[in-house]
């Protein structure tokens, strides 16, 4: 049977220094995704490439 999901999602507001937004921007662009596309994306790369330890610690919280 065919279910609809929606994602849940929080806002959330962050501070970061104007250069990296410019960066980020430019690159979102380029790529033609949202800034917060962006981001998520590489806060998840982030995550998944941390030291096992780490990785770790953060799932079992």
């Amino acid at each position: 049977m065919f279910t609809i999901r929606k994602p849940s999602a929080s806002n959330k507001t962050i501070r970061m220094p104007d250069t990296l937004i410019e960066k980020l921007e430019k690159l979102a662009a380029q790529h033609d995704i949202s800034f917060n596309q962006l981001v998520v994306q590489c806060c998840e790369y982030a995550i998944d490439h941390l030291d096992k330890d780490e990785q770790e610690h953060i799932c079992n919280d």
